[in-house]
Parts: structure tokens; C-alpha cells; sequence
């Protein structure tokens, strides 16, 4: 990912906003600092300073070094928050293209599921479906060999000697038990 296509957070862009502003203040009066220095150091021609002015000269100089000294301390701190933030900033864009690839994957697979869940009830079912026929093939067969029966019985009852046994509908009543007999 280029790091010119990520677009900043609002806090993140206010804090950058925030920092340039402070950095180009401190550079100003830097800018002030060290003409005052050179106007100090440089002095006017022709114009001799006395020692009372010259110590005081000497005095306002070193208190401008020391805080140009500061203001260069300042400044490095903010560069250094800069290039820390810039750092965070290019790591957060990693984040966000890495995490847009997973979310397009994420959204693939699940545009894919409901054809992936019918493929796989379909193949189940298909078994299902299988066992279902043979099921009813084997009832067909049972209830072909039972009417069979049925009419070897009717027949051998109405012979001459033979014994009448009643017809039980397959819906009988169940076969009693004698108990622990």
C-alpha cells in the first residue's frame, strides 16, 4: 500500500496540524533569536561599546543561546514525535490494507456458503433419498409375501379337514404374554 492513498483520522490529522503549527512557531522564533544575535553580535560600526554595555550585551547573548539551545531541544523532540507518528501512521496503513484483504476473503466465503451448505445437504440427502427407496422396496416386498400368505391361508382354510383360523388385519391388537410363565 503507498503510504499518499491512506486517509488520516481526524485525530491524527489534528494532532499533525497541531505539531506543524507548534514547529513552525518555534521556528520563527528561532528565526527572531538569531536575528537579535547577529544584530547583537554584529553591533553597529563606529560605535564602542562600554564595559557595562558590552557585559550586558554579553548577558542577553548567553541567555539568548541558551534558549535557542531549548527551542533546538524542542525542536528535535517534535521532529522526533514527527517521524514517531509518521511511523505509526505508515504501520496503521499496513493494518488497514492487510485487514481490507481479509475482509474481501471474509466476504467471498461467505457469498460462496449457501451454495457450499446445498452441495452438502444435497449429498446427504441423496443418501437419505437411497435408503427411503430401498426401505420402500423392501416394504413392497414384505407386503407382497405377506398377501401370499394371506391367500395360501384362505385357501388351505377353506379346504375339507383343515382348520379355520381367524384373519388378523395388520393392524391387530397386540399378542398377549402369559407373564413370567
Amino acid at each position: 500500500m503507498n503510504p499518499a492513498e491512506f486517509t488520516p483520522t481526524p485525530d491524527l490529522t489534528m494532532e499533525v496540524s497541531r505539531l506543524h503549527d507548534e514547529l513552525q512557531m518555534r521556528d520563527q522564533l528561532v528565526q527572531q533569536l538569531s536575528q537579535e544575535l547577529f544584530r547583537l553580535v554584529k553591533g553597529t560600526p563606529g560605535l564602542v561599546p562600554s564595559a557595562e554595555t558590552s557585559e550586558r550585551q554579553q548577558v542577553e547573548a548567553q541567555a539568548l543561546r541558551d534558549q535557542l539551545h531549548e527551542v533546538e531541544q524542542q525542536v528535535a523532540f517534535y521532529q522526533d514525535q514527527l517521524s514517531d507518528k509518521d511511523s505509526e501512521i505508515y504501520q496503521l496503513r499496513q493494518s488497514v490494507q492487510e485487514l481490507g484483504d481479509r475482509s474481501r476473503m471474509l466476504e467471498q466465503v461467505v457469498q460462496d456458503l449457501p451454495n457450499l451448505y446445498r452441495k452438502k445437504f444435497e449429498e446427504r440427502l441423496e443418501t437419505v433419498r437411497d435408503r427411503v427407496a430401498a426401505l420402500q422396496q423392501e416394504n413392497r416386498n414384505l407386503q407382497s409375501e405377506l398377501q401370499s400368505l394371506n391367500y395360501r391361508l384362505a385357501t388351505s382354510s377353506h379346504r375339507p379337514g383343515s382348520l379355520n383360523l381367524p384373519d388378523f388385519e395388520p393392524e391387530a391388537a397386540p399378542v398377549p404374554t402369559f407373564g413370567n410363565a
